[in-house]
């Protein structure tokens, strides 16, 4: 699935934008599927911007984003609920886990949407790589910040996609989390053939990126 920008120019950053440059702000640019993409974006440059309007989180933009030709501003409530099911998946720099839920039960909400792709002993096992099969039971109010980052990771590795959109999906783990992480989701993408936007504040070399853009 392509994915195209075509002049995106967020509302709340169109002062900023306008006194710097910019690889995607006001730009024509566009990602083939499977890319690996990195976005370096500097504090106060957009970042979780983005990533809300890539998901259509925010719709308070000009110009488009189009997965395939479509543009997913003008998406209605089915397609859109068929996009992020089928063919986007993301990790929120808040995570956006239910405190009040187990890690087990916040993983298993989204396996559900696509109960027929992935099973419950995916979970332990992917728990197992991570590292957080202790804590499948505890509710996430009671996880460390980097337990939930990994039970996130995990969550949206359940359902098919095309695209992953990962917003510093690392920043409360440690390099040998990290690595464990960065190989579970490398693993994913290959095996779906699905492209990877990932956001970060500095370069990195988790991945081997296709394109390393700076917002």
């Amino acid at each position: 699935m392509k994915l195209e920008l075509e002049q995106l120019n967020p509302y709340s950053l169109k002062e900023k934008i306008g006194l710097g440059s910019s690889a995607i702000w006001n730009q024509s640019i566009s990602f083939d599927p499977s890319t690996y993409v990195k976005v370096e974006a500097p504090s106060g440059t957009g970042k979780t911007t983005l990533t809300h309007l890539l998901y259509r989180v925010r719709t308070d933009y000009t110009g488009s984003i189009r997965y395939d030709q479509i543009d997913i501003k003008n998406c209605d409530d089915d397609e859109l609920a068929g996009l992020r099911t089928n063919k986007i998946s993301i990790v929120f720099q808040d995570l956006r886990l239910f405190p009040d839920l187990s890690a087990k039960e916040n993983i298993e909400i989204k396996r559900l949407l696509a109960p027929d792709y992935s099973s419950k002993e995916l979970i332990d096992e992917m728990a197992e790589q991570l590292g957080v099969s202790s804590i499948l039971e505890q509710k996430i109010r009671f996880c460390s910040y980097g337990e939930q980052q990994r039970i996130a990771i995990i969550r949206a590795l359940m359902q098919p996609f095309e695209w992953i959109i990962l917003d510093e999906p690392f920043s409360h783990l440690d390099q040998k989390n990290i690595h464990h992480s960065v190989q579970l989701i490398d693993a994913a993408c290959k095996k779906r053939n699905a492209g990877m936007i990932i956001m970060g504040l500095n370069k990195d070399d988790h991945f081997q990126y296709q394109k390393e853009l700076v917002l």
